[in-house]
């Protein structure tokens, strides 16, 4: 998919770094953007230029960890994910947001350092649900998310309603005070953070209908700090 024309600052800047669904991300950012910020440009971009550039950048993923990172690495754009993690509204989904956190389990890998914590494996002997049966891994499905506390991606979002996971590593955070919603599976973990400009989600917004749409519409008129405006 082509970059856009560098002189001409997207709205929202989706990073290309070969790992993830990002015809299901942009489009659904599309689809809100008619509504919420009509007019709004939507690039999915590789180019650090335009990421830099870009008014609000969303970091998406699926794989593995490992994988991850090296193509970050390979790419150019470690420098500028961190930049923008801490400078302007920023959305993690699903392996975007495990990257954040500073190490993870699978394949022993560092992550990008930007939230202190331990992305891990779902241990395999408490995958058990309330009648003892084996649940599965990945963890794969609608599972209601449960808010903690207030926050401007919230906003419109009941608390506990479901949206749409496909994952076998859950994230782990060293200070409960980044963690702004959370998940069972079979016990409680961190499916949401939040931390000035910066919001990620394990689970997939693009892929959970009415809950999934309405938190990235928040996100296309979010000033990364503020209130939701519209």
């Amino acid at each position: 998919m082509p970059d856009p024309i560098n002189s001409e600052v997207a709205d929202v800047a989706i990073i290309d770094y070969g790992m993830g669904n990002l015809l299901s991300v942009s489009k659904a950012f599309e689809h809100v953007a008619r509504e919420a910020n009509p007019g709004a440009k939507i690039v999915v971009t590789s180019d650090p230029a335009v990421i830099a550039a870009a008014a609000r950048v969303v970091f998406p993923g699926v794989g593995a960890m490992p994988d991850c990172i090296r193509e970050l690495e390979q790419r150019g754009l470690i420098d500028v994910v961190k930049a923008a993690a801490v400078s302007k509204p920023f959305l993690g989904i699903c392996l975007g947001m495990q990257a954040l956190f500073a190490h993870s389990e699978e394949g022993d890998c560092a992550g990008l350092g930007l939230l202190p914590g331990t992305v891990r494996l779902f241990p395999a002997e408490a995958m058990k649900d309330e009648h003892g049966a084996k649940l599965k891994v990945p963890h794969i499905g609608w599972n209601q998310v449960h808010q903690a506390g207030t926050h401007p991606l919230w906003a419109g979002i009941e608390d506990g309603a479901r949206f749409y996971f496909v994952h076998s590593y859950y994230a782990e955070p060293a200070s409960q005070d980044v963690v702004s919603g959370f998940t069972h599976y079979p016990f409680a973990f961190t499916c949401a953070v939040a931390r000035g400009n910066l919001f990620a989600v394990q689970f997939h917004p693009e892929k959970s209908q009415a809950a999934g749409l309405r938190l990235l519409a928040n996100f296309v008129t979010w000033n990364g700090f503020g209130p939701v405006h519209g």
